[in-house]
């Protein structure tokens, strides 16, 4: 993938790159929808990723070549405003955040693609967000660890792209561990490497091949409702300063109160958050059949209470609690479309797959696809 993205810089720029940038996907464990709630979540980096293959131009202008898509777009650094390529604007997102902090921005040619899927669940909006923030940085001599430029990118999705998300997936595309999950409290930006390998089991994504869009109205009313509950709780437990603190015999107790679908989008957080903590225990001791009891009620959870999946998610959902050997499953990611995160024996692991997309195939009349899950390191040159 490095020599193709080299090769495509010098095609469309007749220059060499200086610089090539890997910028991962990631999944996540567990933890759903907790970040903006800041609790605890357990994301990694994977081996699919965006390359960046970056040079200076001597101009005032960002020139950017997204290959997978053929598309080019151009902007004037020094009036940078939104597009009507999304794309694009998480790039300039990033190069506005840099120049707020007082940076004068060079114009750059950039050239990127990879074997990161786009809708699937697995984060290719912060893969871009990253690549680009780990690139100003160096560039600029800017020396922002990897917890700030979470920080800064997150701020981006918020103020530039108007995605009110948490900071999980920027936070694992940068500092992703190897062989690793990172538990991730997102309200220190604390972390830790967490080993998630399973003996005798395979993670695997199954891919709907559904595409979701987290700016849609759907994510911002469940931050909205969320925010709703807190405020509804801390009127009576003025101590609970966000809806990890809060218990669920505390949620049960007020049920009454919370208007409309407040009171299941506060019970799914606050009891993500305890299976996060139990999710970690099962993890160390190698639990195979509660870690996957612990994605079965995930799943459910966000189906039911947060509202979030989709009839392809639960399709597969349905498949992998029909097959003997796979021990828990559930849709990973913001929603409404993207893939399943299961715990699949390895010697079931290929038949395992075979059957969910021949099944899927059969009901849907569209392909699925599936990914294997290896974790590697964050954002980083190569």
């Amino acid at each position: 993938m490095i020599a193709t993205i080299r090769a495509l810089f010098e095609q469309h720029t007749q220059q060499q790159p200086t610089m090539v940038v890997r910028a991962p996907g990631r999944i996540n464990i567990i933890g759903e929808h907790v970040d903006y709630n800041q609790g605890l979540v357990l994301p990694g980096a994977i081996d699919k990723a965006l390359y960046f293959a970056i040079r200076p131009n001597g101009t005032q202008e960002l020139r950017c070549w997204a290959t997978d898509i053929d598309a080019f777009r151009a902007a004037d650094l020094g009036a940078i405003a939104p597009t009507d390529a999304t794309w694009f604007n998480y790039l300039l997102g990033i190069a506005q955040q840099f120049q707020q902090r007082g940076h004068t921005l060079m114009g750059l040619d950039v050239v990127f693609g990879g074997d990161l899927p786009i809708g699937a669940g697995v984060s290719s909006s912060a893969a871009l967000e990253c690549g680009m923030a780990y690139t100003w940085n160096k560039l600029l001599g800017a020396g922002m660890d990897g917890r700030e430029l979470a920080q800064l990118a997150q701020r981006s999705s918020h103020q530039f792209m108007g995605v009110p998300c948490g900071i999980m997936d920027q936070f694992a595309s940068l500092n992703g561990q190897a062989q690793h999950a990172i538990l991730l409290d997102c309200r220190t930006l604390d972390y830790r490497a967490v080993p998630v390998a399973v003996e005798g089991c395979d993670w695997v994504l199954l891919n709907t091949k559904v595409s979701h869009e987290l700016a849609n109205s759907a994510y911002g009313d469940r931050v909205a409702e969320c925010a709703e509950g807190l405020q509804i709780l801390q009127s009576h437990h003025p101590e609970i300063t966000a809806l990890r603190e809060a218990h669920p015999q505390q949620v049960d107790a007020l049920r009454g109160e919370f208007p409309g679908q407040v009171y299941e989008r506060v019970r799914f957080v606050v009891g993500e958050h305890h299976r996060t903590l139990a999710m970690i225990e099962a993890l160390a001791e190698g639990d195979a059949p509660r870690i996957g009891h612990i994605l079965n009620l995930t799943h459910v959870g966000l189906s039911e209470d947060y509202a979030v999946s989709c009839p392809e998610l639960d399709f597969f959902f349905a498949q992998a609690l029909q097959h003997e050997g796979v021990y828990g499953a559930r849709m990973m990611g913001g929603g409404f479309g993207g893939c399943t995160l299961n715990l699949v024996r390895t010697d079931v692991r290929d038949a395992f797959i075979a059957e969910a997309l021949a099944a899927y195939q059969t009901e849907f009349g569209k392909a699925g696809g599936s990914l294997p899950v290896r974790l590697e390191d964050g954002v980083g040159e190569v």
